[in-house]
């Protein structure tokens, strides 16, 4: 489980010091993902280096399974908006790359290699580089990589929106696919509206800098394959945004 409580973030900037997330409480239970939106410069990427134990200066508690965030005992996976590969290695070698880092090479577990290889449908690539992939291929082998290490956390930071529309649709799908069969508990921040509906159980909405929790809502079309323009998906992109914008009759305590 993540328990944040009144954490607050400052820095210094050219004319003093500037609060980029301000007094936020959250707590995100074993195994459930968690969207986060918000307008640009709102502090979600700050959320996200605080709970990968980045930023180590900040007031309030962040904690993990009871304990506060710590990189050399948690294992906390990232997948960033450009797959993060390592272009001089292979497929396989960067998939292996972060369990070889955390377990060394002879503890790496060979089936659940094996597995995800088969679930994301990159068996094939395995000795190509990244450079030989398109761009949903080398997301699948960053998930094939963040999913080997077993992180205990999963952080992602817009990992889709470098992609195409179709491909964009495509990689949600599969990585929810693995995602629903080992339950990592997942914070997910897009500028996406449909995709935090689609990828959220719990959506929050941050707001304008300095980032603070306008909205947390559990979130009933989770996952579902419905239309984006139509029906309940339109009526919760709207709210949303409503949201986003600052209404006041929507900025109000938790759903």
């Amino acid at each position: 489980m993540i328990h944040i409580e009144d954490l607050s973030v400052c820095y210094q900037g050219k004319d003093g010091p500037i609060t980029a997330i301000e007094n936020i409480n959250l707590n995100i239970s074993q195994g459930e993902i968690c969207a986060v939106i918000g307008p640009s410069g709102g502090g979600k990427s700050t959320l996200l280096k605080v709970l990968a134990g980045i930023i180590k200066g900040y007031r309030g508690r962040v904690l993990i399974d009871g304990r506060k965030v710590d990189p050399k005992t948690h294992r906390i996976g990232f997948i960033p908006q450009n797959d993060g590969l390592i272009k001089w290695r292979t497929v396989e070698q960067n998939i292996r790359l972060s369990a070889k880092i955390k377990d060394g090479r002879k503890h790496i577990d060979r089936n659940y290699y094996l597995e995800l290889i088969k679930r994301l449908n990159i068996q094939g690539m395995k000795e190509r580089y990244p450079n030989q992939l398109s761009g949903g291929e080398r997301q699948r082998v960053s998930l094939a990589r963040v999913f080997l290490l077993k992180p205990h956390l999963l952080l992602m930071d817009e990992s889709f929106s470098a992609l195409d529309a179709i491909t964009r649709e495509e990689v949600r799908r599969v990585f929810l696919d693995v995602w629903k069969a080992h339950r990592v508990t997942t914070v997910f921040v897009t500028h996406d509206i449909n995709e935090a509906i689609f990828l959220g159980e719990k959506v929050v909405v941050l707001s304008a800098a300095p980032g603070k929790v306008v909205n947390m809502m559990h979130n009933p079309l989770f996952g579902k394959s419905c239309s984006f323009t139509t029906g309940d998906y339109a009526e919760l992109n709207r709210k949303l945004r409503k949201m986003l914008r600052g209404d006041q009759n929507h900025a109000a305590s938790c759903i």
